[in-house]
């Protein structure tokens, strides 16, 4: 049903846990199943130098959000962007069309870790423009 490197993201998951620091934040869930996805990012000069996730979810969404960390890290905010669901289930050499779903948890969580990045550079920047700390 699914392939060994599914198995291999599910049973040793890379990049699991909080960032405390993080520059960004997203959060998605699916309703339907009741997976949530939180996906924490740190940046440097417009690169994801650091990525990590916290899941509460089926095999299939366990080991597409750990792809999507392996995916992210070291690319530039642009290049993140541009995952799409396709990469992660190709990346994992496939997955059973009714657990394709999970695969827009990453997804979603991984741009919406980029806007809140964004989003907190933009409040920064108009801190930095006032004087105020």
């Amino acid at each position: 049903m699914y392939s060994e490197k599914v198995i291999e993201h599910f049973k040793n998951p890379q990049n699991v846990g909080s960032m405390p620091d993080a520059d960004g934040e997203g959060s998605v869930g699916d309703p339907n199943c009741g997976d949530c996805l939180t996906i924490y990012v740190k940046i440097q000069d417009e690169i994801i130098v650091d990525i990590s996730f916290l899941v509460f979810g089926c095999t299939a969404s366990i080991a597409t959000s750990s792809m999507t960390t392996v995916l992210a890290k070291g690319k530039s905010l642009g290049d993140a962007l541009e995952i799409t669901e396709q990469d992660i289930i190709d990346s994992l050499g496939g997955l059973p069309k009714e657990k394709q779903h999970c695969s827009n948890l990453g997804v979603g969580a991984l741009r919406k870790a980029i806007q809140n990045y964004y989003e907190n550079q933009r409040i920064a920047d108009a801190h930095d423009d006032d004087g105020v700390p």
